[in-house]
């Protein structure tokens, strides 16, 4: 998801409590503010961070629903939706975010979240509009 680790660490004893703590408290902040983006965009990656990938898949679609525009909204869905095995839908989802501006071939091409959707054969499909959107993305001048 946003987390930009392709080597996904094992949490020690102290950072999944500190996790569980952060959890906790954003998951009240939520309840008093359902459309709080930046806690629950920080919530969603915790669950996944904790392995809850069902809640993490629950604070995406809210999300999408509050930020429907936002392609990395949309990238971290299909993520979710990819660790859930929904691989249509997590096809779906960044097909989505490709379209709203989402660039990240590299970090995309990498990310753990993903790996189940890079192995199923809707996955060719993605790969070659993302070679078409390389082709049509300008250099930056050096």
């Amino acid at each position: 998801m946003a987390s930009k680790d392709p080597q996904k660490k094992k949490l020690s004893r102290q950072e999944r409590k500190d996790l569980d703590i952060e959890i906790s408290f954003l998951e009240g902040v939520v309840k008093r503010d359902p459309e709080f983006l930046e806690a629950l965009q920080v919530l969603g990656d915790d669950y996944t961070q904790r392995g809850r990938f069902m809640e993490g898949l629950k604070i995406d679609e809210q999300l999408a629903q509050l930020r429907p525009d936002d392609s990395m909204v949309h990238y971290n869905l299909a993520c979710s939706y990819s660790l859930t095995d929904r691989i249509d839908l997590a096809a779906e989802a960044l097909d989505r975010a490709l379209s709203l501006g989402y660039r990240d071939f590299k970090w995309l091409n990498a990310d753990p979240d993903l790996e189940n959707l890079r192995q199923d054969p809707l996955f060719r499909k993605i790969r070659t509009r993302i070679r078409s959107l390389r082709v049509k993305t300008p250099e930056k001048p050096l």
